[in-house]
């Protein structure tokens, strides 16, 4: 499954409660946080190169997991539109059933306001034109609110994959 939504809405913060939860029940699991598997950087490489690199990284990392005997993939990234989850999917050998969580900017600015990166400062301003612009909007199969408690929209979520027993 992939979480996804604009920056602040809590991605990995919910994925990290469905790991615990699906450990918990003993489950064989894996948690990716993609923005870390994307983030580097090397001068003069384009966005094709890059893409292409981040979208190997993910590739390599499930083939390893399923190779361990992980079933159950809880992705969490923000993704621009269904080419994206496309490639996701194509990275990760299978389909993903796509999670969006959705918070009002004023939660996201609370949220990201806190963090003392100063990327955080540059993730709101993002997430602030994603919201304007639609970006990210129609590529889920659930759409669900994370103003709440995480432990309920995990539960929530879990429950609505069928992964709740």
């Amino acid at each position: 499954m992939l979480i996804c939504g604009a920056y602040g809405t809590g991605k990995s913060s919910v994925a990290a409660e469905i790991a615990e939860m699906l450990e918990r029940r003993c489950v064989a699991y894996a948690a990716l946080d993609l923005d870390w598997l994307m983030w580097f950087e090397v001068p003069d490489l384009g966005p094709a190169q890059a893409r292409h690199v981040s979208l190997a990284n993910i590739a390599a990392v499930v083939g390893n997991y399923r190779e361990a005997g992980v079933r159950h993939f809880v992705m969490a990234g923000a993704v621009r539109d269904r080419e994206e989850v496309q490639a996701l999917q194509r990275a990760a050998g299978a389909p993903l059933r796509v999670v969006r969580l959705h918070v009002p900017y004023e939660e996201i600015a609370r949220r990201l306001q806190r963090d003392p990166t100063s990327g955080r400062r540059d993730d709101l301003q993002v997430a602030k034109q994603w919201l304007e612009d639609g970006v990210g909007d129609d590529v889920e199969a659930y759409d669900v609110p994370n103003a709440g408690r995480v432990d309920v929209t995990a539960a929530e979520i879990l429950l609505w994959l069928g992964w709740a027993r």
